[in-house]
């Protein structure tokens, strides 16, 4: 499997980046309210068939954790290839804004968990991704506007409105991690 680009795989190696654990565990952490809960909503049969994948492409492997008078259970712990993959993604810029609902919410979760260093660079390169998008936008909606095409106009504007709202969330963000120690 080459590196995956859905978060919810990537995300459960962030889990056993933390500490190795069982599925049940990184379920519970997963939907915690306090947590990614609100971001996320997984079925427990979801998530381990997902970390069956993970184990497959190289980037988990398990050992057996004996239980008193319960059966074995299976233990996830993250591979040197697990580790790299998981790293670059929680540092890199989602590529579109309908991404930033999601995919940036969990990787801003575990930038922070990673240091407050890795957040403020997540949250400063994905603000230049935004202005970078914004530019287009408006370059796009003068184009419709002068070609005479007033609902292009209007939707590019529309979606320039879009990425003003992302940049301010952004720049809140940074405020209030900013003051986390």
């Amino acid at each position: 499997m080459a590196p995956s680009s859905l978060s919810l795989e990537l995300a459960l190696l962030g889990f056993v980046r933390q500490q190795p654990n069982h599925g049940y565990a990184i379920h519970q952490a997963l939907t915690d309210p306090a947590g990614l809960g609100p971001v996320w909503q997984i079925k427990l049969s979801q998530l381990y068939a997902l970390l069956a994948k993970l184990e497959e492409a190289g980037y988990l492997t398990t050992s057996t954790e004996l239980q008193d008078n319960k059966p074995p259970r299976k233990l996830f712990h993250l591979t040197p290839s697990g580790e790299t993959v998981f790293l670059e993604w929680v540092q890199t810029p989602v590529g579109n804004g309908r991404s930033l609902r999601l995919d940036f919410l969990v990787k801003l979760y575990f930038a922070r968990l990673e240091s407050n260093e890795i957040a403020a660079r997540l949250l400063a390169s994905q603000r230049s991704q935004c202005h970078d998008w914004l530019a287009a936008e408006q370059e796009i909606a003068t184009e419709e506007f002068e070609n005479g095409r007033v609902y292009g106009r209007l939707v590019h504007q529309f979606r320039a409105g879009q990425i003003q709202a992302m940049l301010t969330w952004l720049d809140q963000c940074e405020e209030e991690l900013s003051g986390e120690n």
